[in-house]
């Protein structure tokens, strides 16, 4: 029987899933997300760049925002449960920067954003003289966890959480199930054997997970 790693712990139904498929997981949170209190931040915002669950939860009920830019469909998801409307969405930072440029370049945005954010999103804009303020509402912390063990594969759902497991343990012939192309890329410094999801989703990440040893 294969035995996994999660770096995050995962929501009953998608652990079940592989409880189901008779694979051993063992689970623990990589990073810590830390909300920024007492932000300088207007309240309401006319264009709301949004690129993950953890920064809209930072500014939900605080900021209110007429529509939003969004990468991500569980952030999508997250979003449309309040109410608020999405102009555009796309699965990586880059993607939704290019249809920004191309669709509203006469817009002016606000950038929601962690302590660790990519560099595409704010380089675009800037390339393209698309004006941006950019608020970080959040910060990541890795939480390195040393493992005694060698597991079967990894789940990695960011680069940060990459960054926290390799601290203390090394990949070595374990196989890495990357969330998206900017964690797999992350990955890529620690080994070579990576397997990533069709769509950046823990759901669809689970399934790779399956399809490789489901019943071994």
């Amino acid at each position: 029987m294969s035995t996994i790693l999660s770096s995050k712990i995962l929501e009953q139904n998608q652990f079940s899933l592989l409880l189901n498929a008779n694979i051993n997981i063992v689970q623990y949170n990589a990073i810590h997300i830390h909300f920024h209190q007492n932000l300088d931040m207007p309240t309401q915002v006319e264009n709301a760049i949004i690129t993950s669950k953890n920064a809209f939860k930072a500014i939900q009920n605080k900021v209110e925002i007429k529509q939003a830019f969004v990468v991500g469909n569980k952030t999508a998801e997250l979003l449309k449960n309040a109410e608020i409307s999405i102009a555009e969405k796309a699965d990586y930072g880059k993607n939704l920067a290019d249809i920004i440029c191309k669709n509203h370049a006469e817009k002016n945005f606000h950038f929601f954003c962690g302590n660790k954010r990519r560099n595409e999103i704010p380089n675009i804009l800037r390339e393209n003289k698309i004006t941006f303020i950019e608020t970080e509402v959040y910060k990541t912390t890795l939480n390195p966890k040393k493992f005694k063990q060698e597991f079967d594969g990894v789940l990695f759902y960011s680069p940060s959480g990459v960054q926290s497991f390799v601290q203390q343990n090394k990949l070595k012939n374990t196989t890495a199930f990357c969330i998206g192309k900017t964690t797999a890329s992350e990955a890529k410094k620690h080994t070579e054997n990576i397997i990533i999801a069709n769509q950046p989703t823990v759901e669809n990440l689970i399934v790779q997970v399956v399809k490789k040893y489901r019943n071994d």
